[in-house]
């Protein structure tokens, strides 16, 4: 897909971050954009100020984990449009630790987000999107957390890894059919997001008891935030998703330095060795991001 100028995009997770800067692209471009978040003020505050822009825009309350929400944005989409071309599967959260420490609430929060939120996307639009006989365009937004060993939050990892196969399947599938549907899948490094601060979108049926913080884990979030306050702006990877579009590009990785640590899992896969802790490399990544 290369023209993009009245076309609509449907966009998850688009309040804020990465979704909100390609929605802010897609606006630029001249297209019709569907906001979808479960963020309800910060949804408003977008609706409003990229409607001011001069384009048509319609914001929906979604939740990803529910498959109702998503039919329901697919419903509205279309009540308003009547199309829809291009799919953007962005919302997504991070919580717990290790595979046994992280709480039950922690899994199921952060699987219904970040691999549900996507598979609802999936089965919901793609069948709309191929009906339309047009060339369309989906972009399931996985990390590159998604592509290396597991880092410090499992249930985080699992998710992207499962995002990137899923994305994988879906792009080997449309090809042998010949479909006018392309795929991408976005694994970006670290960017300008509010994803350090989304325990305020838990919902409450799946907050954890209150636990105390230990100074470590206090100090680690503290220098995360820093860290993620001088990365990558979602304006700048916008621009790479939509070049990706253009090109017809599955894999987008935003952050080239992360070949490393990628090449890293592959060669101990390939060689049959033990993993790896990524730990230092990704440190001295990020430090130089922060340089």
């Amino acid at each position: 897909m290369k023209e993009f100028k009245g076309k609509v995009a449907v966009i998850t997770g688009a309040a804020s971050g990465i979704g909100r800067g390609i929605a802010e692209r897609c606006v630029s471009e001249g297209m019709r954009v569907v906001l979808a978040d479960i963020d309800d003020a910060n949804l408003a505050k977008a609706e409003s100020e990229l409607k001011a822009l001069g384009e048509t825009v319609l914001g929906v309350r979604t939740d990803v984990s529910k498959r109702s929400d998503v039919e329901l944005l697919a419903r509205q989409t279309l009540d308003a449009f009547g199309q829809v071309h291009l799919l953007v599967n962005n919302a997504g959260v991070g919580a717990g630790g290790s595979p046994w420490e992280a709480t039950w609430n922690d899994w199921e929060w952060v699987i219904g987000v970040n691999l549900w939120g996507v598979i609802h996307g999936v089965k919901v639009f793609t069948p709309l999107m191929l009906s339309q006989n047009v060339e369309c365009h989906i972009v399931n937004t996985a990390s590159a957390a998604g592509l290396v060993v597991g880092g410090s939050s499992a249930p985080y990892s699992v998710t992207k890894h499962a995002v990137v196969t899923l994305s994988e399947s879906l792009y080997l599938t449309l090809q042998r059919r010949s479909a006018l549907v392309k795929v991408s899948v976005l694994c970006p490094g670290l960017v300008r997001t509010n994803i350090a601060n989304c325990e305020d979108r838990r919902p409450a049926d799946l907050k954890n008891e209150a636990v105390e913080i230990s100074p470590e884990m206090r100090a680690g979030l503290a220098a995360f935030k820093k860290f993620i306050e001088v990365s990558m702006t979602p304006s700048q990877v916008a621009d790479m998703v939509f070049e990706a579009i253009k090109n017809e590009q599955f894999y987008i990785l935003t952050h080239p330095e992360w070949i490393e640590v990628i090449q890293m899992r592959t060669d101990n896969l390939l060689r049959m060795e033990d993993p790896r802790d990524p730990a230092l490399t990704v440190m001295k990544l990020i430090q130089s991001a922060k340089a």
